[in-house]
Parts: C-alpha cells; sequence; structure tokens
C-alpha cells in the first residue's frame, strides 16, 4: 500500500513536470510571448496610422467644404494652383530648403560672439 501510495506522488510529479516543461517551450517558443508581443507592437502602430489617416481625412474634409461655401477660398486656391497675380502684387520664389536626414540629429546653430 505504501508503494502504491509512493508510485502515486512520483506519477504526480512527473506530470506536473511534464506541463512545466510543456507550458515554458511553448511560451517561449515562436508563438509564444515574443510573438505576442510583437503583434502588440504592429497593432499599435497601425492604430496610430490610422489614427492619422483619421486626422488627415477630416482636415481635408473641412478644405472642402470651406471651398465650396466660400467664394473668397475658391478664388485663392485657384490663384495658387494657376500662380496667377493680381495687378499690383509681388511674388517671391524662394529656393527649397534641403530636408535633413532623419536619422541625423540637427546641428546646432553656430556661436555667433
Amino acid at each position: 500500500m505504501r508503494l502504491h501510495y509512493l508510485l502515486r506522488r512520483i506519477a504526480v510529479l512527473i506530470v506536473f513536470v511534464l506541463v512545466g516543461v510543456y507550458g515554458y517551450v511553448s511560451l517561449r517558443g515562436p508563438q509564444g510571448i515574443p510573438a505576442l508581443m510583437e503583434k502588440w507592437r504592429e497593432i499599435r502602430k497601425l492604430e496610430e496610422e490610422n489614427a492619422n489617416l483619421q486626422r488627415e481625412n477630416e482636415y481635408r474634409q473641412e478644405r472642402i467644404k470651406k471651398l465650396q461655401e466660400s467664394p473668397s477660398e475658391q478664388e485663392l486656391e485657384i490663384r495658387k494652383k494657376l500662380k496667377l497675380l493680381r495687378p499690383g502684387e509681388t511674388s517671391f520664389i524662394l529656393p527649397d530648403q534641403p530636408k535633413q536626414d532623419e536619422t541625423k540629429p540637427a546641428l546646432p546653430p553656430p556661436d555667433m560672439k
């Protein structure tokens, strides 16, 4: 009877160890916690992109509404697109600013002494 009790305890202990090892391997494997974390990061990134697109969409809808309702806005937009000037107006054309590489930090302005 005592041997039977001891074998049963050993079998239960072996089952718990096997379940623990299986759980550890499955959580650390390619479909485990690292994959879950990566999916959460991707979801967060897509949600941010979605919010940015939503803001842009709202801005464009407002712009369309302004253009439909305001003749002065229409005139400004047409003049800007066709590069037209009224008599007496002056237009300044500035050279394009070179875009900084986003990976390099901006240089501080030189000290004026």
